[in-house]
């Protein structure tokens, strides 16, 4: 996103060229990426197509700019209060006993073993010992996987995955 961040620079966008060379906000860039969906929102082109746009049309992309500029409080106010809850979250976390959060890595590891059983172990077992060791039903597994996923990921990996398949926003 250079030809974005230089656009801003010049047209006198430092909140904006700040937030979108990641000189500001977190490491994977959260709150660039929404910044950057609103300009591409404004825009008309995909995200990926910014810098593009940046070169083709400048005028119009310097308007979304601007109209974003005008919004970048809010939006790294709501950036802030996420990372205030995501703080407050690890903290309300950190004062519960173990073993009311160890379902979740527990779950991971236990999903991992099935998959791991299911996939390769059971079969160099049975190849080696000559036994018939029954692997658990991939179909079975595929399911508890999603209901896992579902719980612990708050259906967002659910949700983003049905969001693409319709195309819906």
């Amino acid at each position: 996103m250079s030809a974005l961040a230089a656009l801003a620079g010049s047209a006198g966008l430092k909140v904006i060229e700040k937030i979108i060379a990641n000189k500001f906000g977190d490491g994977a860039g959260q709150l660039a990426g929404d910044v950057l969906g609103a300009i591409a929102d404004q825009v008309g082109v995909p995200v990926d197509q910014l810098d593009q746009a940046a070169e083709d049309q400048p005028a119009v992309v310097t308007q979304a700019l601007q109209a974003v500029e005008a919004r970048s409080p809010e939006l790294i106010a709501l950036y802030a209060a996420g990372l205030e809850l995501q703080k407050a979250q690890l903290a309300a976390e950190a004062g519960e006993p173990a073993w009311m959060r160890a379902w979740r890595p527990a779950g991971m590891y236990l999903l991992g073993l099935f998959w791991l059983w299911s996939v390769i172990v059971v079969h160099i077992v049975n190849a080696a010992a000559g036994t018939t060791l029954p692997p658990v039903p991939l179909d079975q597994l595929v399911q508890i996987s999603g209901l896992y996923m579902g719980l612990y990921m708050g259906g967002h990996t659910i949700k983003d995955a049905v969001t693409k398949w319709t195309g819906a926003k």
